[in-house]
């Protein structure tokens, strides 16, 4: 039976014709949702922090909206411990740090070895790495250094890449993963 009864648009045919220009009318996003694809209406980020000692457990986004004071929670905890300076963590990284975790199918929190840098920061820490980029994302408060004690660096920088929605680096000699929400591209061994 066709779609189209005698001139008549059918809801099949409507819901069809919708569908295709919901999804030719906005491809820059098509990747940046489908990563979050089977997150539930809740996403949780867990991490602990070495140098200070911190442990965070927070769901931070609830049935469609980010939970403000868990987003605060997450600044405070991703912040330049060396100055104690906090800055906005980008819901984007934010997100696909708990995709990517989601993915790996671990209970273990994440070891968080860097997040938001003050310039001072990651000028002191250039100064010291040739690894360390000049404009790096970490200062805008878009990028995460990040390490799973049950999941090797490749395990680790497979399920960010699945993301498709920002840079990805292996550093398997340190032993961490780079995620950040800029362009997508993926370096390192």
């Amino acid at each position: 039976m066709s779609d189209f009864n005698a001139g008549r648009v059918t809801r099949r045919a409507l819901l069809g014709a919708f569908a295709a220009t919901a999804i030719s009318a906005a491809p820059v996003y098509s990747n940046a949702f489908g990563f979050l694809r089977g997150g539930g209406d809740i996403r949780r980020l867990k991490m602990h922090s070495g140098r200070t000692g911190e442990r965070i457990d927070t769901i931070y986004w609830v049935e469609g909206k980010y939970v403000k004071e868990a987003l605060k929670e997450i600044n405070y905890f991703m912040r330049d411990w060396r100055r104690d300076a906090v800055a906005p963590i980008d819901r984007r990284t934010i997100d696909i740090m708990a995709a990517a975790h989601n993915m790996l199918d671990v209970d273990e929190p994440y070891l968080l070895l860097s997040g938001y840098r003050s310039p001072q920061t990651n000028a002191m820490l250039r100064s010291r790495s040739r690894g360390v980029a000049k404009n790096s994302l970490h200062m805008q408060g878009q990028a995460a250094d990040l390490r799973l004690g049950s999941r090797s660096v490749r395990q680790i920088a497979a399920a960010a890449a699945a993301c498709k929605a920002g840079g990805v680096g292996k550093y398997s000699g340190s032993q961490f993963v780079h995620m950040d929400c800029g362009p997508v591209r993926v370096w390192g061994r």
